[in-house]
């Protein structure tokens, strides 16, 4: 599998899109899975604007370069940079100061819907002038393609990196995985073989994402990273992986049945890993080009809605919301390895599986966001 190649959302705005399952309504509750991330960024966002406002404070830029990494496509695709932006037009005119000029980076791997952010981006200058009003900006974006797992920006010509539910993600499945049977992802039975394979990966992908960066940023530079992680230092453990383990026990029934061959299910394997804020540590002083500012942890449920009633019919909808969101992300993985015919099936079946794991128990998504300043 060419993770670059098949890594990215459903393009478009059709109904098994990112952009149409990234906020998924239901008549009653609202179930989020994907946009979790709008919620996460919510979460996240005074971390963020820390970083920025303190970055903006202590050097005054006239052109200030924003590099979101990951941007993918939809609708919170331009909300974290326009809640960076405000941030920064609210302190410099408290202080007095002219706007600088945003030059605003959207980058994501080259099968990412471009076209469509670029087509939302007359309705967000039209919102930020009417929000802002004289004197804002001005506001330039450009996207730019290719893996943050290696340079993507000239030498010290960014400012600012923020990146939010995408390092995860590693640039490739990892070697060593032919003993991870019955899973597609590190799950309690996964041998310490496979446990080691993943850790390995992601040491080598975050260290690199970390040097590119380095050279990238500005001295003084400010990055802040928000990482679907874990709060467990066994990177087994159930906070891990839960949602992507609940997809195996779709394709095992498949299997079972004979729909899938069990070798193809055994050599499929999803290039994802969730980091301890420990590992996440480790790494950043190991490189050795960033201090951080702050490391936080937070959690977010998969039903957006842990306090309310539970209703079984409720999360049977939600079951069902969650697969089509989940679908906007794992389908092209999918895809790439078992063609099209099975996806409709996989993900009815997921569906009913999710609904009954939440009606039974709590599911969350854990959150380790870090906050960083490239050293002079």
């Amino acid at each position: 599998m060419e993770v670059c190649q098949v890594l990215h959302m459903n393009g478009g705005r059709g109904e098994k899109s990112y952009a149409q399952n990234s906020l998924v309504q239901v008549t009653y509750y609202c179930f989020v899975f994907l946009d979790m991330q709008r919620k996460v960024i919510s979460m996240t966002k005074p971390i963020a604007e820390e970083a920025i406002t303190n970055l903006y404070r202590n050097t005054f830029p006239a052109s200030l370069a924003i590099a979101d990494l990951g941007c993918s496509s939809g609708p919170n695709t331009l909300y974290a940079v326009s809640e960076l932006v405000k941030a920064v037009d609210e302190v410099r005119r408290k202080l007095g100061h002219q706007s600088p000029e945003y030059q605003v980076l959207l980058n994501d791997l080259p099968g990412n819907d471009f076209n469509a952010t670029f087509k939302s981006l007359v309705g967000f200058h039209e919102d930020m002038r009417k929000q802002m009003g004289d004197g804002f900006g001005p506001c330039f974006f450009a996207g730019v393609p290719g893996s943050f797992y290696g340079r993507l920006f000239q030498r010290k010509s960014l400012h600012f990196v923020y990146s939010s539910y995408s390092l995860m993600w590693l640039s490739q499945v990892p070697e060593g995985l032919e003993d991870n049977k019955g899973s597609i992802c590190m799950v309690g039975t996964s041998p310490p073989s496979v446990v080691k394979a993943y850790y390995r990966q992601f040491q080598t992908d975050f260290s690199l994402f970390l040097k590119c960066r380095s050279e990238e940023l500005v001295a003084g530079g400010r990055m802040v990273l928000t990482i679907l992680g874990r709060k467990s230092e066994d990177p087994a453990s159930k906070e891990c992986c839960y949602i992507w383990e609940l997809l195996s026990v779709a394709l095992n029934e498949m299997v079972v049945e004979g729909i899938i061959e069990e070798e193809k299910f055994d050599s499929f394997n999803i290039p994802l890993y969730t980091p301890s804020p420990l590992e996440v540590e480790s790494e950043v002083g190991k490189e050795g080009s960033f201090t951080i500012d702050l490391l936080d942890v937070s959690q977010v449920n998969w039903d957006a809605y842990d306090e309310e009633v539970h209703q079984s019919e409720a999360f049977k909808d939600g079951g069902y919301n969650v697969s089509k969101c989940m679908r906007a992300v794992a389908e092209p993985l999918l895809v790439s390895h078992f063609g099209e015919a099975i996806i409709d099936e996989v993900f009815s079946r997921y569906g009913d599986i999710v609904g009954n794991r939440m009606s039974e128990e709590k599911t969350e998504f854990v959150n380790v966001t870090v906050s960083m300043t490239r050293k002079g």
